[in-house]
């Protein structure tokens, strides 16, 4: 068992680092004051070729895998930008990068792998709808035959980047869940374009008002008879749910990612407060009511990490990774409410003021427990799929 990283992962995390040395808290603060994209920090990502780094050497990316963009996400979090919107910015490339690696056709993957390599085009992945909710399955946005055409009706929720993307992963039932045998049957994913979907008038959507992670807005997506040609399938028809795994699971080791970075600058946040603030005579990080629940956290931040490498490991080496996924992001969005928790207990009263930010890294922590799967469908995978225990559903 070796547990040093690659160097591939160590020069991720010193070229993803110094980008991020040159941009403060205070930064940070000002883009989700004024929800506004980092534009500042996307453009220098985009110059270090950063935004490919997932995109196979052949078509002009970096040719790394789930570890090392797991890094790359967790250093970007752990600047400061926080666990509720750091992933995008690493994961909107990244992710359908590696998705249209590993599903696309020849023709998919030579049109767009270098265009995402080059951060000419983004992606933007869209599950989630108002009725089925963790539940994916029971999806209803559906994709009928015609022809040469599939034709796709439906709406999503919780679509975050819709406004940036080029291209949207967008996955429907083209079997609907009551006729499906098995259940997992009848799924397909489809690249849609969505600036040509919207301008005619057949795609739509609506930003929803946020507590938190406003750099980025999510949406209410709207489909309404939008035809697509059936070469826009990813994968293959009907059997979507191999592409939809080799999603979701670095979904939950990049979202693990994201939440580890909101956890460590939340606890750096924390332990600088309580050094400097002076109550009864001493600084108050010297009483063990403030030190102790800080050292919990730091030591259940590098448990999550172990199991966050481990889960990508395993997946850039085409290995089974859903229980070290689900754990990973399970463990991962805990420690990361803990920290922000802890870190806003040990600024008292002051927590409340927006001269620090505490108040944003609490509502970011508070995103990876809900979304973009509760944690209660996490232990319900875990307790059924590992232990072995009755379905409750």
């Amino acid at each position: 068992m070796d547990f040093t990283l690659p160097e591939s992962a160590l020069d991720v995390r010193r070229g993803i680092g110094d980008i991020c040395s040159r941009y403060d808290m205070d930064y940070w603060q000002r883009c989700e004051s004024e929800k506004r994209w980092p534009e500042e920090v996307w453009a220098e990502l985009a110059k270090g070729g950063w935004l490919g780094l997932a995109v196979p050497e052949e078509y002009g990316g970096g040719g790394q895998g789930l570890l090392e963009l797991a890094v790359a996400t967790e250093t970007l979090s752990a600047s400061g930008s926080a666990g509720g919107s750091a992933f995008t910015y690493v994961l909107t490339p990244g992710f359908g990068a590696m998705t249209i690696a590993r599903h696309g056709s020849a023709e998919q993957r030579a049109e767009l792998l270098p265009r995402l390599a080059a951060g000419e085009v983004e992606t933007c992945f869209a599950l989630t709808e108002p009725d089925a909710g963790s539940n994916s399955l029971a999806i209803t946005t559906s994709a009928r035959r015609d022809g040469g055409e599939y034709v796709i009706n439906g709406q999503k929720i919780w679509i975050t980047g819709v406004q940036r993307a080029t291209w949207m992963l967008l996955v429907t039932r083209t079997i609907p869940a009551a006729e499906a045998r098995p259940r997992t049957n009848g799924l397909t994913v489809f690249l849609v374009n969505v600036p040509e979907a919207v301008a005619a008038g057949r795609m739509s959507y609506r930003p929803i008002p946020k507590m938190g992670a406003n750099t980025t807005p999510s949406n209410m997506v709207f489909i309404d008879d939008l035809r697509v040609p059936a070469t826009s399938v990813l994968g293959q028809a009907d059997q979507g749910a191999a592409v939809l795994w080799d999603i979701l699971n670095p979904e939950r080791v990049l979202l693990g990612a994201s939440a580890l970075g909101g956890a460590e600058v939340a606890l750096r946040v924390a332990v600088a407060y309580a050094k400097e603030r002076q109550v009864f005579g001493r600084p108050i990080g010297a009483n063990q009511a403030i030190a102790f629940p800080l050292a919990q956290v730091k030591a259940k931040i590098e448990l999550a990490r172990l199991m966050l490498y481990k889960a990508a490991w395993l997946f850039d080496r085409q290995l089974p990774c859903g229980t070290e996924a689900n754990i990973a992001k399970l463990t991962a969005s805990q420690v990361a409410w803990e920290a922000a928790d802890h870190a806003f207990q040990t600024h008292g009263g002051m927590a409340y003021s927006l001269e620090y930010p505490v108040a944003r890294l609490l509502a970011d922590a508070r995103i990876g427990r809900v979304a973009p799967v509760t944690e209660e469908l996490l232990l319900n995978y875990l307790a059924t799929q590992v232990l072995g225990l009755p379905r409750s559903f």
